[in-house]
């Protein structure tokens, strides 16, 4: 069976990182994610409000790096908890368990600079340069024969 479910959306909330008993990290928040289509009667988009849990890095990475308003895509599996409420009612929530948070938009810093592009931060991939340097071993060719080499 499959069960493995991508979303992606603001967060409503800062994350709440907490800590199980024996000291195992997970962080709670919120998505807020648009639909696809608007709404017959009022013409506008409609927004569902996912909860997400994401643990141990995944939970510490989020709340570090993530705050209300930010754009994050999660990708993990979807999981229905059964609960009992305070009055004795048995209820059903859904959430996804997050194996995966990354960024859903650049984030800049205060000086407007850009810091990180969506996916990862700067210190997952070291520092990036799109332009070879000298003595690569990637070439630019030069159309001065007009012959490719394949």
């Amino acid at each position: 069976m499959l069960n493995h479910i991508v979303i992606m959306g603001r967060l409503t909330r800062d994350p709440e990182l907490r800590y199980t008993q024996s000291g195992t990290p997970v962080a709670g928040f919120t998505l807020a994610v648009d639909r696809d289509f608007t709404s017959r009667e009022s013409g506008e988009k409609q927004t569902d409000f996912i909860d997400v849990v994401a643990w141990r890095q995944t939970g510490e990475f989020v709340s570090k790096h993530f705050s209300k308003g930010s754009m994050a895509i999660a990708s993990g599996r979807l999981q229905i908890r059964e609960w009992t409420d305070r009055e004795g009612n048995k209820r059903r929530s859904a959430e996804i368990v997050a194996d995966n948070i990354y960024f859903g938009e650049s984030k800049r810093k205060s000086d407007g600079t850009e810091s990180y592009r969506g996916g990862t931060a700067p210190s997952d991939f070291g520092e990036y340069d799109s332009i070879p340097k000298p003595g690569s071993a990637f070439a630019e060719l030069d159309d001065a024969d007009g012959e490719l080499p394949f």
